[in-house]
């Protein structure tokens, strides 16, 4: 057991933890699942959001400042940069077309659907939050009675959740500026940011700006700090490393509670749930293999008219394959620097610049599949976001992506951060969880797809690409002068 690799060991606990919400829910056992199992995945959810802040805002400023001196970040990283921020705006667009367009969250049966919304309020109005769309469903008194059943809350204390949505904030926000949004990023306190989840977005400037100013300081004070940063950062991957070794039992408890919590003693809303999962399964890989195979092909036609379409997927197997099989981009990085270098015909002053940015910044997979998740979570508790609140979830994982560690399942982490900004339930990520790991070697894929995208359009821009045509598959390139 000790051998067996890490995702079939948290495979395993998924698939027990579904078996074990299916017996619960046709014994009647869901009382003691969430009494007695579901905390645990409650104090995983607590470990994930602990170690998200820190690793997200030194990732930025490690990523940021490693770029090199200020110079580096001239016409080439200006450029690089920008298209990596491209590819990842497109990529979430993709996604959020699909998963409007499918609306897998909404192929649930209503009952289902309502009772994942009242639940949802229940939650906004213990946490704070605001709901999302205006309409509370624990004002009706015919939810209400249902909101008694599935939570066991008295009247009064349902009806003290229902008015979560404060008057006077209403009103305030109808004399906000146009440009608040904008004012809003920019904190006045970075430690009250910190202690702040909603405040995310803060934080990643704060993370952009203090990474931006290291570049512009002489190197010799800049070192320290940045030696600093990246042995915290690694501290903060360490954390992740260990937390994800016990994810086999945690995702067994946080699979087995909220199933529970969601279907209760009812087998038939267990079954509606992962019906739903399938269609949001087909919307995500559907618009990864988009991604793969059109957008980027595309787009570096655009650019490139040397590099056929198919001479392209032949320089780039090997990598795929690796970074399919790992899930990892960091893992992937040298043979896609090897793939790029000698099948394309990069040189190597591009690769090592354009590359280990692409693995740090360009998590173009995981954007789009964190805004799919993120809709159909939506969808699937009956909550109608506005076109404003999706471009904040637009905007969010785009900024999110690049503190995204190339490491498997660190998009999971960062979905939490995601869901915390436009005020939805952190542990919904469990609904998601039994289909994540073969999404995120997909995603990887995509990841890597990517960044080989952008290395040949910068290098072709720079005229260092010298790709031709060839039958001999062992034939490389020797770019190395």
């Amino acid at each position: 057991m000790k051998k067996m690799a890490l995702h079939w060991k948290i495979l395993i606990g998924m698939v027990l933890g579904i078996i074990w919400a299916l017996l619960s829910s046709t014994l009647g056992w869901s009382a003691f699942t969430i009494d007695w199992i579901d905390p645990f995945g409650t104090i995983f959810i607590n470990l994930l959001k602990l170690i998200a802040i820190p690793l997200v805002l030194f990732s930025i400023i490690g990523g940021v400042a490693n770029i090199g001196d200020p110079s580096s970040l001239g016409r080439m990283g200006g450029k690089t940069l920008l298209f990596y921020l491209t590819t990842t705006v497109v990529a979430i667009s993709l996604g959020l077309l699909l998963v409007n367009v499918v609306s897998p969250g909404k192929l649930i049966d209503e009952q289902s659907r309502i009772d994942n919304r009242i639940s949802y309020e229940i939650w906004a109005g213990s946490q704070g939050h605001d709901i999302k769309d205006g309409i509370n469903y624990l004002k009706d008194p015919q939810f209400l009675e249902r909101a008694q059943e599935i939570s066991e809350l008295s009247k009064a204390e349902l009806k003290e959740a229902s008015v979560s949505d404060k008057l006077e904030k209403a009103e305030a926000q109808k004399n906000v500026s146009p440009l608040q949004p904008l004012v809003d990023i920019v904190p006045d306190n970075f430690f009250a940011s910190l202690s702040d989840n909603g405040l995310m977005l803060q934080i990643i400037f704060f993370a952009l700006f203090f990474g931006i100013s290291l570049l512009f300081i002489p190197n010799e004070k800049s070192q320290p700090v940045l030696i600093v940063v990246d042995g915290i950062n690694e501290v903060f991957l360490k954390m992740v490393d260990l937390v994800m070794q016990a994810a086999p039992f945690f995702v067994f408890t946080l699979l087995a509670g909220v199933v529970s919590k969601m279907a209760g003693d009812d087998i038939g809303k267990v079954i509606e749930i992962f019906k739903g999962l399938s269609w949001y399964s087909l919307t995500v890989l559907a618009g990864l293999l988009i991604m793969i195979f059109i957008a980027y092909p595309g787009i570096l036609k655009l650019f490139v008219k040397k590099i056929p379409y198919v001479g392209f997927f032949k320089a780039m197997g090997p990598a795929q394959t690796l970074a399919f099989s790992t899930s990892s981009s960091a893992a992937t990085l040298p043979v896609t620097m090897e793939c790029v270098e000698q099948n394309l015909g990069v040189n190597k002053k591009i690769t090592s610049f354009v590359l280990p940015i692409g693995a740090t910044v360009n998590m173009d997979g995981t954007s789009l599949y964190q805004a799919v998740a993120v809709i159909f979570l939506a969808q699937m508790h009956m909550i109608d976001l506005t076109i404003g609140q999706q471009l904040t979830v637009v905007l969010t994982t785009t900024l999110a992506s690049i503190g995204s560690a190339a490491v498997p399942s660190a998009g999971l982490v960062m979905l939490i951060i995601v869901l915390d900004s436009v005020g939805l339930n952190p542990a919904w990520i469990a609904i998601i969880f039994p289909v994540d790991r073969i999404l995120d070697m997909f995603r990887t894929v995509v990841n890597v797809t990517g960044d080989a995208t952008v290395c040949s359009i910068i290098a072709n821009g720079e005229g260092m690409l010298y790709y031709h045509k060839t039958d001999n598959p062992s034939e490389t390139f020797d770019l190395d002068s």
